[in-house]
C-alpha cells in the first residue's frame, strides 16, 4: 500500500493502557506502520510491533512544548496519506467515543483517503471490569449511558439533558469529568438523583498504579479536590458500584504496584516480563548487555567443520545454543552433524534452547552452575575431549576444572556479550527518584554494567540475584543483593521477588 498514489489510515483504538487489550487487527495494523502517530494516552509499549523503520510522532505536545491542536492532527494525518504512506493513527481506549475520531474520519472522507476504523476497548467498560465494577446487572442495571464531562466543542452541539439522565435507569459513566465534578453532580442532584447515589472514580484505570475511590454523587467533586485526582479518570455512577468487593482482582494481584526492571539483553525479556505482567508489576526494559554476532566466524567455521573430534559440546548460555547452531544451519549443515557427540547445557533454560533446535540435552547439573557442570561431566562421563561453546567473556571455572582433570578442551567464541553504555533516560529518571523496586541482576556481566550505567543511584531500588556467583560480584562492587533465587533461573528470581514482596509493607 505504501507505494501507491495514495496511502491508508488505520485509525486504532489502543484501549485504556494495559497493551493486552489491543485487538489482533490493530497489532497486524502497527506492524504494517510507515507512520505511526499515537496520543499520549496510548501505552508506547504497542510502538514495539511496528517496524523500527517507522515515523512514530506522539501527538501530546511538539517539542517547543505547545499542544498538537487537532487541526494540526488532521494535517498531518492527511500529508501523510497523500504521500502514499501506511498511517496508523493510535488512539487511547476507542476511536469513536469522545476521543475526536468523528472530526478526522470526516477529514479523511473529504481528501479522498481510503481508511479503515479498528475499535478498541474504551475507557468505559475497562474501569469498570478494572475495578471490578459491573455496569449492568439483572437487579441494579439495566442500560448504560456514555457521558462526556466536558463542555461541548462546538457551540450549535446540544447541551445535555441533566434531568433526564437523572432519570436514566442504568449507570452513569463521565469521561473527563474531573475538573466538572461539581457542575455535572450538582446538576444530576438538581434533576432528582439522589446525592447518595454511589461513585468511583477510576484513576489511570488498567495502569499498573490504577487508584479506585469510592464515594457519593453528594461528595465526589469534593473527594476529587481534597485527593487531588487528575485525568485521566472514568467515573462511575449507580448502585453498580456497591457491588465491587474492597479490593479488585486487579489490585489484588501480588504484585500490583510494584515496577520492575528487566536487564537482560533485548530478546531475552519477553518470557519473563509477560509473567511479571501477569502478577501485576509494571515492567520496565534496560538491557545492561548487548549480545551480537562474534567479530570473526572463522573459529565457528573450523569447529563446526570438525564436529566429530569432539565427545560433548557443552553450552553454559542458551546465546551460545542460538549463536552455535543458528551458525552450523547458515553453512549448510544442519543437526546430524552433531553426530555422536554429546551435549551438556549448564541449566534448564539453556536446555530448553536445545529443545527449539530438536535437541535434548544429555547432561543437565542439579545446580546451575560452571561448578556444578564441570563436576557432573567429570563425575558421570569417560569422555576425553570437550568443546566448550562461550561467550566472549566470562568465567574460565569450567574450563580449568575440565583441563586441571587431564581432559582436552578446546573453546569457540560463538557470540560478543557488550556493555550497554547510555542508559534510558526515562528509566535513569525513574531510579533516581527511587520510583523503581526491583532490578533484576542474572548475571555477573550484567551486574558490572549496571554499576557503570547508574553508579551510586541503584542504592535507590533493590537488587534481586539470580545465584551466589552474581551475588558475589555485587558484594565486591559495593551493591549487596537484596534478595538472592533459592532456585538459580528467572523463575527463581520472580519467586524470590515475590517472597520479598509479601514482606515490605
Amino acid at each position: 500500500m505504501g507505494n501507491t498514489t495514495v496511502g491508508i489510515v488505520f485509525l486504532v483504538g489502543a484501549g485504556p493502557g494495559d497493551p493486552g487489550l489491543i485487538t489482533l487487527r490493530g497489532v497486524e495494523c502497527l506492524r504494517q506502520a510507515e507512520v505511526v502517530l499515537y496520543d499520549a494516552l496510548a501505552n508506547p509499549d504497542l510502538l514495539q510491533f511496528a517496524p523500527d523503520t517507522a515515523v512514530k510522532i506522539c501527538l501530546d505536545r511538539h517539542e517547543s512544548g505547545a499542544p498538537w491542536s487537532l487541526e494540526e492532527i488532521l494535517e498531518s494525518l492527511v500529508r501523510h496519506a497523500l504521500a502514499g504512506r501506511v498511517v496508523v493513527r493510535l488512539k487511547g481506549g476507542d476511536p469513536t467515543v469522545f476521543g475526536r475520531g468523528g472530526e478526522e474520519i470526516e477529514a479523511l472522507r473529504a481528501a479522498g483517503i481510503p481508511y479503515e476504523i479498528i475499535p478498541g476497548v474504551t475507557a468505559a467498560f475497562a474501569a469498570a471490569a478494572y475495578a471490578d465494577i459491573p455496569v449492568t446487572h439483572g437487579m441494579h442495571s439495566s442500560a448504560v449511558a456514555l457521558v462526556t464531562g466536558q463542555q461541548p466543542h462546538r457551540q450549535q452541539a446540544e447541551a445535555l439533558d441533566y434531568a433526564a439522565l437523572a432519570g436514566f435507569p442504568g449507570t452513569l459513566v463521565f469521561y473527563m469529568g474531573t475538573n466538572s465534578a461539581k457542575v455535572w453532580s450538582e446538576a444530576l442532584i438538581r434533576g432528582g438523583k439522589p446525592a447518595t447515589t454511589p461513585v468511583a472514580v477510576v484513576h489511570r484505570c488498567s495502569w499498573n498504579d490504577q487508584k479506585v475511590v469510592r464515594c457519593t454523587l453528594g461528595d465526589v467533586a469534593e473527594v476529587i479536590e481534597k485527593l487531588d485526582l487528575r485525568p485521566p479518570t472514568v467515573i462511575i455512577v449507580g448502585h453498580v458500584v456497591d457491588l465491587a468487593p474492597d479490593i479488585s482482582w486487579f489490585a489484588a494481584r501480588p504484585l500490583f504496584g510494584k515496577r520492575i526492571l528487566l536487564t537482560r539483553p533485548e530478546r531475552q525479556n519477553a518470557q519473563i516480563a509477560t509473567r511479571l505482567r501477569e502478577l501485576g508489576a509494571e515492567v520496565l526494559v534496560q538491557p545492561a548487555i548487548a549480545i551480537t554476532p562474534p567479530a570473526d566466524w572463522q573459529p565457528v567455521d573450523q569447529v563446526l567443520q570438525a564436529l566429530d573430534r569432539y565427545d560433548w559440546i557443552v553450552f553454559s548460555s542458551a546465546n551460545g545454543v542460538r549463536f552455535f547452531l543458528d551458525r552450523l544451519e547458515a553453512i549448510r549443515g544442519d543437526m546430524r552433524r552433531l553426530g555422536r557427540t554429546r551435549i551438556a547445557a549448564i541449566g534448564p533454560g539453556t536446555a530448553d534452547e536445545l529443545s527449539r533446535y530438536h535437541l535434548r540435552a544429555d547432561l543437565v547439573p542439579d545446580a546451575f552452575r560452571a561448578e556444578a557442570l564441570a563436576d557432573a561431566l567429570l563425575h558421570e562421563t569417560s569422555g576425553q575431549s570437550f568443546l566448550l561453546v562461550r561467550a566472549s567473556r566470562g568465567r574460565e571455572v569450567l574450563a580449568e576444572q575440565l583441563a586441571a582433570a587431564g581432559k582436552r578442551v578446546e573453546q569457540v567464541v560463538a557470540y560478543q556479550s557488550i556493555d550497554v553504555t547510555e542508559p534510558d533516560p526515562g528509566v535513569l529518571e525513574a531510579m533516581a527518584a527511587g520510583k523503581i523496586d526491583w532490578v533484576t541482576v542474572s548475571s555477573s556481566a550484567i551486574a558490572q554494567s549496571l554499576v557503570k550505567l547508574f553508579g551510586e543511584t541503584l542504592h535507590r531500588t533493590r537488587l534481586v540475584s539470580i545465584s551466589p556467583v552474581t551475588s558475589a560480584t555485587l558484594n565486591a562492587l559495593g551493591f549487596p543483593p537484596n534478595v538472592e533465587a533459592a532456585r538459580y533461573t528467572i523463575d527463581g528470581m520472580i519467586e524470590a521477588i515475590l517472597s520479598a514482596s509479601a514482606k515490605i509493607p
